[in-house]
């Protein structure tokens, strides 16, 4: 489209009005063509009573057949130019319709990338899907207004000039049995508003227990909490059922009487014309043009009535959409940090004095508490996905632009999202990466065989969230995307926790060689990948306890050596020539892994 927006726009979000007036401003050409287009249209169609008048009266009555030829061919004109009005007016107005769908849809989505991380903790899942689905539909519906609406207010008033060369009872009757239809339907309007956002938050409800339930099928089925969760599913669907009605009976009275009112006005209006043709007071050829006014009056009073339910029902939509655009990130970009350029030019070391960690640059970390909430805290600190006071070198990281700070620093979720596509495509991101780069990445990772198994290998598609892959191979796969993102600092969130024992000690020897010189942490308590780490900083209430490295530890703090022993009758140990390591855990079956 011409004018569809190629980048982040300023919009008026602060009511749902202003919203839906910012998206008729960003398209007024347009929005002005289908106002022309409509009124045309809609004088248009009051035109051929006119000449049917005349066709009578000066043709047809005194038997003048040239004359009604005449009057016949500029009917026949009329109807050829009312035709393409039509044409051009529906042609543009689906222009407007969906040039406000895809900016919508683009500030959603936009504002989405904005949120990240803050989303799921501001918002349900489903409460995105109506709003993406079905309030976005609403809205572009809405702005049909722009076209016929304008030009329905113009038709009346060119009827009730007609009229009034006619006469003028009749053009009174015009004037004020319009707008008391509008009245009659205005009560209606109010409640359909009211029913309808409360059907739109149980439908984003509803929406949201869905998608946990299409997430958690596996978990549920291991639980056997299935039926219990669908039995709930059904009694939400029965509320909503019920709402649904609400909203249907409101909303087929305000139809029904779209259709009904405007049927009931012309034939009043027919009646009083026929009565003063009867009385010779207006000729046959005239009460033929107002019969022709009222019916083509109809038009524009349905559309007044269909303008205010779109009007009520868009209203209702767009607040949906500007409360969800008002949603605020955790941690936003501050005024002093906007376009400078304050990280360091190269690695320094990490520090979160909440916790008193400290990342030294080019070594592997490994945060190490007996509650994995505290060192995941530490990490959304680090990363900057928390408000903290954590400093990057001399500087504090939320007075970094945010954009270098994801650009450098990337935090790596045991949860993080695989997207559906190609596993090459799941793995490289944003960027393209050669053969060579994937194979080091899917190699660190130990995650070959995944690769080998899988019909197509690279090429195989993965369906969201990868579910056609084990817990285990998801963690792995998780962690080669990580890698072939290459940051300068990885902050790694138990990444080996849903691997055996064999594949975890695989994963800590290649990650500490991969990342070699790179500044990288990890969350863990297993042993495997702690005596692989440079650093290991035991944490005990949220604050740093103790650091070292894996066997200090060990030999000097009980607390450590209990907590990775994982074992209530103390740690088995071995004689090494590097002093006591525990022994690995004993290595879990593919049952305990996919369990994972």
């Amino acid at each position: 489209m011409a004018d569809s927006p190629r980048g982040p726009e300023a919009r008026d979000q602060h009511s749902a009005g202003r919203y839906l007036w910012w998206l008729v401003v960003r398209q007024r050409g347009r929005a002005a063509a289908g106002a022309l287009y409509g009124s045309l249209w809609m004088v248009g169609l009051m035109v051929p009573p006119y000449v049917l008048s005349r066709a009578i009266d000066e043709g047809l009555a005194p038997g003048r057949m040239s004359v009604l030829a005449g009057w016949a061919a500029v009917l026949l004109g009329v109807g050829v130019v009312n035709a393409w009005l039509g044409t051009m007016r529906h042609r543009t107005m689906t222009r407007i319709r969906m040039d406000a769908t895809f900016r919508t849809v683009r500030a959603l989505v936009a504002h989405t990338l904005h949120l990240g991380a803050a989303l799921p903790r501001q918002v349900t899942a489903g409460e995105v899907v109506t709003i993406g689905i079905g309030d976005v539909a609403v809205i572009s519906q809405t702005l049909t207004m722009t076209g016929p609406g304008v030009g329905g207010v113009l038709a009346y008033g060119v009827v009730a000039v007609l009229l009034l060369g006619v006469s003028p009872l009749l053009a009174v009757v015009v004037l004020l049995g319009v707008p008391l239809l509008a009245l009659l339907v205005g009560p209606l309007l109010g409640r359909l508003q009211g029913v309808e956002a409360r059907y739109r938050e149980q439908q984003s409800g509803l929406a949201a227990r869905l998608t946990d339930l299409v997430s958690g099928l596996r978990v549920l089925g291991g639980l056997g909490g299935k039926e219990v969760f669908a039995e709930r599913c059904r009694r939400e669907a029965r509320q909503l059922r019920r709402a649904g009605y609400r909203v249907g009976a409101v909303t087929s009275w305000i139809q029904a009487l779209g259709v009904g009112l405007p049927t009931l006005f012309l034939a009043a209006v027919t009646w009083l014309a026929a009565r003063m043709a009867a009385q010779g007071e207006i000729t046959v050829g005239e009460l033929v043009a107002v019969y022709g006014y009222a019916a083509a009056l109809v038009v524009p009073v349905s559309f007044f009535i269909e303008g205010g339910y779109d009007l009520t029902r868009g209203l209702v939509a767009a607040r949906r959409v500007v409360r969800f655009l008002q949603l605020e990130p955790d941690t936003a970009d501050g005024p002093e940090a906007a376009g400078a350029d304050r990280a360091p030019e190269g690695p320094a070391a990490l520090r979160d004095p909440v916790s008193g960690v400290e990342v030294v640059p080019g070594l592997l970390t490994a945060l190490v508490s007996a509650r994995p909430a505290e060192t995941a805290a530490v990490v959304d600190r680090l990363g900057r996905f928390a408000d903290s006071a954590a400093t990057w070198g001399a500087v504090r990281l939320d007075e970094i632009p945010r954009h270098e700070v994801r650009d450098r620093i990337l935090v790596a979720d045991n949860e993080a999202d695989l997207f559906a596509g190609t596993l090459r495509e799941v793995l490289c991101g944003r960027r393209d990466r050669d053969e060579r780069a994937i194979a080091d990445a899917v190699r660190a990772a130990l995650a070959e065989e995944i690769v080998r198994g899988l019909p197509e290998g690279l090429d195989t598609p993965v369906e969201a969230q990868g579910r056609n892959l084990s817990g285990g191979q998801r963690q792995r796969l998780r962690l080669v995307r990580a890698l072939l993102a290459d940051p300068e600092v990885l902050l790694a969130v138990e990444p080996t926790s849903a691997v055996d024992a064999h594949t975890e000690a695989g994963v800590a020897a290649r990650l500490h060689a991969a990342r070699a010189g790179r500044t990288t942490v990890v969350t863990s308590t297993s042993p495997l990948l702690l005596d692989r780490a440079d650093t290991v900083c035991f944490l005990v209430d949220g604050r740093a306890a103790a650091v070292g490295t894996h066997r200090q530890l060990l030999e000097e703090q009980p607390g450590y050596r209990a907590l990775v022993a994982r074992d209530e009758d103390g740690p088995e140990r071995l004689r090494t020539d590097g002093g006591t390591a525990l022994l690995p855990r004993p290595v879990p079956t593919t049952a305990e892994e996919d369990a994972r």
